[in-house]
């Protein structure tokens, strides 16, 4: 089979591997027949995640159709259309039973991480029963990709571990495909205001479009005088960073407000300072975390009743021989006014 594999920093190709077989009797393998690029493949590619190793086929997202299961497997067959979680889980260990499944212990993030990954026309599925999704028959698979993690991503470690709340005055700093989840679903919660902040004009235009009270651009807007003089200088009540890098964590120090919270989204490749001095008097949260995808059957209940409809995130299509021209558009964002990829087979 064809996929797409990281040969080191800065390097990947898309070559020839062996498809994947049954190792275990909770696997289950599936067919690709969507998938898409996270800004967490873009710091693997960087270097940032130096567990991933040379050889690793990419991606933790996509949908499929069930090719061969395990023995042990239950509640799926060959030929079922299945949603595939970016989080593996054993639904057993004591981590899972607490539905903290990012933290299992035979799983969590492993796909395109320790294990290979679903960019490619197949990918082995530990624990199966526990780490794929049926398709409802009517259901957008497009659409559905999306729930793989970017929507509970943003949910999870956006929303909910923000304590957003009706009324509050929240801040995303960072406009990319997970800022805009949380844009997407912070929404279930009613926010007073919701103020999107990045560099980029185009993604501040979406923003709006999805929901954005206001929007600020980084080099344009003085972003912690405006947030103070939107907020008759209390601050933010959830200033959320969704980039990653230690710049966008320092303005969300800035800008929350005494007894609010700051939520960190974005994967770290470098240590930010935390200025614990001016932040110990303010009363304020700080969270942060990998998704646990526990929240994912109710995101796709909201799919199918037209609450959010994450499938307007996608800019660009392609096909899955076409991934390293979908690499190339992701990876240059800005210029190609892209937001989220989808790669068919």
């Amino acid at each position: 089979m064809k996929a797409l594999v990281y040969q080191g920093p800065g390097k990947k190709d898309w070559i020839e591997k062996p498809k994947p077989e049954i190792e275990k009797p909770t696997d289950v393998i599936v067919k690709v027949t969507k998938t898409t690029i996270c800004g967490t493949d873009l710091h693997i590619l960087k270097g940032d995640v130096p567990a991933v190793t040379e050889g690793r086929i990419l991606g933790h997202e996509g949908v499929g159709i069930v090719e061969a299961v395990g023995d042990a497997v239950a509640n799926f067959k060959p030929g079922d259309a299945v949603l595939i979680s970016c989080v593996t889980s054993c639904g057993k260990c004591a981590n899972c039973k607490r539905q903290l499944y990012a933290h299992c212990d035979d799983g969590g993030w492993i796909l395109g991480h320790l294990i290979d990954g679903t960019q490619a026309e197949y990918v082995r599925i530990p624990h199966g029963d526990n780490s794929l999704y049926p398709i409802p028959a009517d259901a957008d698979e497009e659409a559905l990709v999306m729930l793989s993690d970017i929507m509970p991503t943003g949910f999870e470690i956006g929303v909910q571990y923000g304590h957003v709340k009706p009324g509050d005055t929240i801040a995303i700093v960072g406009a990319g495909p997970v800022g805009m989840s949380v844009l997407l679903t912070a929404q279930f919660y009613s926010p007073g205001r919701i103020v999107m902040i990045d560099m980029d004009p185009n993604r501040l235009e979406v923003a709006k479009t999805f929901g954005a009270t206001h929007t600020l651009q980084v080099g344009k807007d003085d972003i912690v005088a405006e947030i103070m003089t939107l907020t008759d200088g209390l601050g933010v009540d959830v200033a959320i960073e969704a980039v990653g890098v230690p710049a966008t964590f320092d303005t969300c120090q800035k800008i929350v407000s005494a007894g609010g919270s700051i939520a960190n989204v974005g994967v770290h490749g470098k240590s930010v300072e935390l200025h614990i001095e001016e932040l110990w008097i303010k009363n304020i949260n700080i969270s942060m975390g990998l998704v646990n995808t526990n929240t994912t059957p109710m995101l796709l209940k909201t799919l199918q009743t037209g609450k959010v409809n994450p499938a307007e995130l996608i800019t660009h299509r392609f096909k899955l021989d076409e991934i390293l021209d979908a690499y190339e558009v992701f990876g240059n964002a800005a210029r190609e006014k892209a937001m989220k990829v989808l790669i068919s087979a």
